[in-house]
């Protein structure tokens, strides 16, 4: 094992990726947070575009640009979540959605149905509007610039707010495989995508790929995501590549709530692949005695980020 059977490093472990996670986030978080509201500002500009800056909420704008929803969510008085807009429209939660995170109207759902369910957000919206951040829908004037861009801006801080821990939390992940990126390429390995149809033990040696599905069902259609899968330059008499999560937290709460997560996974791969394959932890930031005792008595191991070269222990 590399570190699930060491608990005597344990204390020592999670100060040092205490460390390291708090001087990362310092660093790099608000400047993460920052490039995503610039670009959230370009959409809340389009959004406003679209409207006619807000005049013109109409069931026709949204089914043209549905994807104006979340700025229109953030333009009332108190901001709304896409639950609340759905109670209070008397809605269908899988058309909110649907226009949120696709940008799309749901091309099945009845024409009357839909033109009803659009017109009774638009009212909602157009009731809640924050009239001190739109000041010229109540004067019935036009935008001057610094109005404009202020409630552009607002809206978009908004927007952010809402999603500022997957920010941080997508920024970190991006960090971390960037990081075993760099890592793999040094020790002459290669990129490569691995079909989900093909079996794991067919990865050719000496290769790496990113959130890759890997079958866990009887048959094809069951497939879980892996951060990453490596199939080391001498594989395994078993010939299974290492999997590996990464994982950070930014604080000791939120781990211990999703520690099954791993679990899960883990008793799912082994049901399939038997007990040779292994599921590596690349951890970062808050990971307490607690998080750790769960996933060691779970049959997880882990590599601490600011000891990466414990990879190697793990066979890569």
């Amino acid at each position: 094992m590399i570190n699930a059977d060491k608990p005597h490093l344990w204390a020592d472990d999670v100060q040092a990726s205490v460390r390291l996670y708090n001087n990362w986030f310092l660093d790099a978080a608000p400047q993460a947070y920052r490039d995503t509201r610039q670009r959230t500002v370009e959409d809340v500009n389009q959004a406003f575009a679209f409207t006619n800056d807000l005049r013109s909420i109409t069931p026709d704008v949204l089914l043209e640009h549905p994807e104006v929803l979340p700025a229109l969510r953030m333009s009332t008085a108190p901001p709304i979540a896409r639950d609340r807009l759905v109670g209070l429209s008397y809605g269908s939660k899988s058309l909110v959605e649907t226009m949120e995170k696709k940008g799309e109207i749901p091309p099945r759902m009845k024409r009357a149905t839909l033109e009803s369910h659009l017109d009774s957000m638009c009212k909602v919206v157009l009731d809640l509007l924050d009239l001190d951040l739109v000041p010229w829908i109540r004067t019935g004037g036009v935008a001057d610039p610094r109005q404009h861009e202020m409630a552009a801006t607002v809206v978009a801080d908004r927007l952010c707010g809402a999603i500022s821990d997957p920010i941080v939390r997508n920024a970190q992940e991006q960090r971390q495989l960037a990081l075993i990126e760099n890592w793999l390429t040094k020790r002459g390995y290669r990129k490569q995508n691995h079909s989900s149809l093909l079996s794991l033990n067919e990865m050719p040696a000496g290769t790496f790929s990113f959130r890759q599905n890997v079958i866990v069902g009887s048959d094809l259609s069951v497939n879980i995501p892996v951060d990453v899968v490596i199939q080391p330059h001498q594989p395994a008499s078993h010939s299974l590549p290492v999997l590996i999560e990464a994982k950070s937290a930014g604080d000791f709460t939120n781990p211990n709530k999703r520690r099954k997560e791993e679990a899960t996974k883990i008793h799912q791969l082994k049901a399939r692949y038997g007990d040779e394959i292994s599921l590596i932890l690349f951890l970062c930031g808050y990971f307490d005695a607690g998080y750790l005792g769960y996933s060691a008595a779970e049959h997880l191991d882990w590599v601490w980020e600011h000891r990466i070269d414990d990879l190697e222990a793990a066979g890569v």
